[in-house]
């Protein structure tokens, strides 16, 4: 696993980043010799699911109270 010390990073963050996305390899950056982040590349984005047919049973008023008022009972 590759180090890059963390002042070398702030230099180059956008190319590391890049070269993780590119060889998805991660890279541990250190401060003073002690490791303190990992950059991994992402996991690949799968399909996004809607909540369409998620739904299985609507039961009663959903915007309801449950409450009688005066002004429902004409």
């Amino acid at each position: 696993m590759r180090t890059i010390a963390a002042g070398k990073f702030k230099d180059v963050c956008l190319k590391t980043l890049d070269d993780v996305a590119k060889t998805r390899s991660p890279i541990v950056i250190t401060k003073r010799g002690r490791p303190v982040a990992k950059l991994v590349p992402c996991l690949p984005l799968t399909s996004r699911r809607g909540l369409a047919g998620s739904v299985l049973k609507e039961v009663g008023d959903p915007f309801g109270t449950g409450e009688i008022w005066n002004a429902d009972a004409s």
